[in-house]
């Protein structure tokens, strides 16, 4: 139950997170709002919302993190608990021995000889 509650939040923080990183503006867009270019009349002063939503993502990337390491936790619980189930190690486990390769290679029953030496034709020296 609790898992389930984390894997949730975890979630929701995460697309929180994508969602205020797109929504904040590039460092070059401050500049204009110090010369007098409106900014001032924002909902969130005149700095801009960008101290708000910085804040906000660093806090929702902690929450992210947090959540990362119980989900963590969690994983390595559940795999203790599979490993004490009484299940045999896979690296004990006997694998049976594989054919050896020699008896994969086919072999012609009738195979032809090799040339004996009155057949190889001679070359005639000229003089």
């Amino acid at each position: 139950m609790l898992q389930t509650v984390v894997i949730v939040v975890h979630l929701l923080v995460a697309i929180g997170v994508v969602a205020l990183v797109l929504l904040q503006q590039g460092k070059g867009a401050d500049a204009g709002a110090s010369f007098g270019s409106g900014a001032s009349a924002t909902v969130f002063g005149s700095q801009g919302s960008s101290t708000f939503l910085s804040r906000f993502t660093a806090i929702l990337a902690c929450v992210f993190f947090a959540t990362s390491l119980g989900l963590a936790f969690f994983a390595t619980r559940q795999a203790d608990q599979v490993s004490g189930a009484g299940l045999p190690d896979p690296a004990v486990l006997e694998v049976p021995a594989s054919k050896p390769v020699v008896e994969d290679v086919p072999v012609l029953e009738s195979a032809p000889s090799a040339p004996v030496a009155d057949e190889v034709p001679q070359l005639q020296e000229q003089d």
